[in-house]
C-alpha cells in the first residue's frame, strides 16, 4: 500500500513538472561581457553596465550599444567596455528586433530612454551602432537629434538600399519593398543626415575598403561626403584590406574609444550635472 502511495506522489509531481512552462530564450539571464543589469521593459530584453562612481561622469553618462540582440554585445565589445566604465561612462541596450530603424524599433528604443533618464542618466548618451546596430541608433538619432552627444560605428549601416536590403526591411516598416522604396528619404539614415547636422553632432566610423556585406563606399563613405557638404563632423577611418569581420582593430580602436569618452566629457562638461534636469517629453 506504501508503495502505491509513493507511486502515485512521484506521477503527480511528474505531471505537474511536465505542465510548467519551459523558461523562453528571453526568459534565460542575458550574458554580458561584463558585469551589468539584464531587465525587461515592456517586455524587451534590456541590459545595463553601470560605470564606475567616484569618477569625473559619475556613472550617470552612458553608451547608447545597438544591435542588442540574442548574444550582442558579446566578448568583442568588452575591451570598449572596459575603457567606457573605468572613464564613468555606462553602457545600455534593448532589444527592438530586426527592426532595421523603422518607426516600430524607435518606439522600442524611446523606452529604453525615457527608462534611464528618468533614473538620473544622461538626456543626451553617445550612440554606438554596430553593423546593422547603425541602422538602428542612427534612424533614433535623426528622430530625436536633441537627445544624442554623438554617433559612433564599426563597419556601421548607413543605407537601408545597401543592407539588408528593402525587400527584406519592407515588413519590418509594414510597408511592401515598392512602398519602402518610395519613402526611402523618410526612413533612410543616409538621407536623414541634415536632421543631425543641425544639431552639429559628431559622427565617427571605422569601416573597412573590402567590405561585401556592408559596402563602405554605400554607407560609411557615402555618409561621411554627404555630411560633410552639409558642413557636419565626420572622422572616418578605412583600415585596408578588412571587411565585414571580427578583426580586433575594429573592436580594439583607440580613435573610437577617445571619441566616445571625449562627447561624453563634453555634453556633462556643456550641461554640468545634467542627468534628469530635462522632462523626457520635452
Amino acid at each position: 500500500m506504501k508503495r502505491l502511495q509513493r507511486f502515485f506522489v512521484v506521477v503527480v509531481m511528474m505531471a505537474l513538472v511536465l505542465q510548467l512552462p519551459m523558461a523562453s530564450a528571453d526568459e534565460q539571464p542575458r550574458a554580458l561581457p561584463l558585469s551589468g543589469e539584464a531587465f525587461t521593459i515592456a517586455g524587451r530584453p534590456a541590459f545595463l553596465i553601470p560605470g564606475k562612481q567616484g569618477t569625473q561622469l559619475s556613472g550617470k553618462a552612458w553608451v547608447w550599444y545597438a544591435p542588442t540582440l540574442p548574444g550582442l554585445p558579446g566578448s568583442a565589445e568588452r575591451w570598449m567596455f572596459e575603457h567606457f566604465i573605468n572613464r564613468g561612462i555606462s553602457i545600455a541596450g534593448i532589444d527592438a528586433g530586426e527592426s532595421y530603424g523603422s518607426p516600430q524599433g524607435n518606439k522600442v528604443y524611446d523606452l529604453l530612454y525615457t527608462h534611464l533618464v528618468q533614473k538620473g542618466f544622461s538626456a543626451r548618451p553617445v550612440m554606438l551602432g554596430r553593423s546593422r546596430g547603425g541602422l538602428m541608433t542612427l534612424s533614433w538619432a535623426a528622430t530625436h537629434p536633441d537627445r544624442v552627444a554623438a554617433f559612433a560605428g564599426i563597419y556601421p549601416v548607413f543605407n537601408l538600399s545597401s543592407y539588408p536590403g528593402l525587400q527584406r526591411a519592407a515588413p519590418a516598416f509594414d510597408l511592401t519593398a515598392d512602398q519602402l522604396a518610395e519613402r526611402l528619404p523618410e526612413f533612410n539614415p543616409v538621407d536623414r543626415l541634415q536632421q543631425l547636422a543641425d544639431r552639429k553632432i559628431p559622427l565617427f566610423a571605422i569601416h573597412g575598403d573590402v567590405d561585401r556585406v556592408v559596402p563602405l563606399e554605400l554607407n560609411s563613405g557615402l555618409a561621411a561626403s554627404r555630411y560633410e557638404k552639409l558642413d557636419g563632423s565626420f572622422q572616418l577611418l578605412i583600415p585596408p584590406g578588412q571587411g565585414h569581420n571580427m578583426w580586433d582593430g575594429f573592436f580594439h580602436c583607440e580613435e573610437l574609444v577617445q571619441f566616445v569618452i571625449h562627447h561624453s566629457e563634453r555634453v556633462n562638461s556643456e550641461n554640468g550635472s545634467e542627468s534628469g534636469s530635462r522632462s523626457v517629453n520635452e
